[in-house]
């Protein structure tokens, strides 16, 4: 059994600016995700789509925040455990114990779950043939751009993903855009470009209709695609994009007897504590008045909610705040001389 200061469950943008805030106040933490990779969703999902609200930082991608964030906490040489999904959390005394699949063992006085929104899987097409055509010609996220140059590729979605990949991918491959809706959910400026593009013959947008068949279940060509009115209309494709959204799955963090709310954890903005005294919840997982499900929130949840930890886990000592810029201690342990 591994013993430390606090158990951080997820290893996203959050859980990983948790290990940082830990860090800087001199607490030790282990990270435990059931991904094969750091980063979360924004590897998971988008790691080669463009962020633009992390401060200071214009513009990145999912994969590149993921680095720099890893960057940022090398020098507290915190283990991560990749491939390890949390089953058991249990309370002995004044710590927790929690247990993995893989039969790890973990003990400490702090849980701080910044899990995103669970165990999440990208809602798919419902036919037999999108199945065994997936990771050939059906994808249902973008982790390299360039295998998508020079594509007649459709795009199925009404989110910002379909939005900001239309827009992104129309840069070098003919795009078609397909809602079930006439209304698109993403952002108003991403829309209205895609509509010049639109204006310009470089996008082509079908609503409202679903997809219908696909012509081959080895080698895509075209798809056929079903309006509401009953009309259908074939539509060349080498490549179908799938943004339907995802099935947000807890798992067992829905047995341990916390104070759930729709699919989040209540938490107390103060310290972003949860029912259970000792175990947190920041990011897209928990939920108070006011919440934003942003990946800046997420920075400041944790970074109070490390106050909290800094408690319990030196119950003798007092905590007190200070600077980076000014605090040798903090310097010494972030390796800056």
């Amino acid at each position: 059994m591994k013993k430390t200061d606090v158990i951080i469950i997820g290893a996203g943008p959050v859980g990983l600016f948790a290990v940082h805030q830990l860090g800087i106040k001199g607490l030790n933490a282990v990270v435990i995700d059931n991904l094969d990779k750091a980063g979360g969703q924004c590897i998971e999902l988008y790691p080669d789509k463009p962020i633009y609200d992390i401060p200071a930082v214009p513009e990145c991608t999912g994969e590149q925040l993921t680095t720099r964030l890893l960057e940022q906490i090398k020098p507290f040489k915190t283990e991560i455990f990749l491939n390890e999904r949390v089953e058991e959390v249990h309370q002995e005394k004044e710590n927790w114990v929690v247990k993995t699949n893989n039969k790890k063992e973990f003990i400490a006085p702090n849980v701080l779950i910044a899990g995103g929104i669970g165990s999440f899987e990208p809602r798919k097409i419902s036919l037999k043939e999108a199945e065994k055509l997936e990771g050939k010609s059906v994808f249902y996220s973008v982790r390299k751009k360039d295998q998508f140059k020079d594509k007649k590729i459709s795009i199925f979605g009404g989110g910002d993903s379909a939005l900001d990949w239309a827009l992104e991918l129309s840069k070098f491959s003919k795009i078609t855009l397909i809602h079930r809706r006439n209304e698109f959910r993403g952002a108003q400026h991403t829309l209205s470009e895609i509509k010049k593009l639109e204006n310009e013959g470089k996008v082509s947008i079908k609503t409202p209709c679903q997809i219908e068949a696909l012509d081959d279940e080895k080698h895509l060509k075209f798809i056929t695609i079903k309006f509401d009115d009953g009309k259908k209309e074939k539509i060349p494709t080498d490549i179908i994009l799938g943004f339907f959204g995802l099935i947000m799955k807890l798992g067992p963090i829905a047995e341990w007897g916390l104070n759930m709310d729709k699919k989040t954890i209540e938490v107390n903005p103060k310290n972003f504590e949860t029912s259970k005294k000792g175990i947190f919840a920041a990011g897209d997982i928990c939920s108070y008045p006011g919440k934003l499900k942003l990946i800046l929130s997420g920075f400041h949840e944790v970074a109070l909610a490390s106050v909290e930890c800094f408690k319990r886990a030196r119950p003798n000592e007092k905590y007190r705040f200070e600077f980076t810029t000014s605090s040798k201690t903090i310097q010494d342990r972030l390796g800056k001389k």
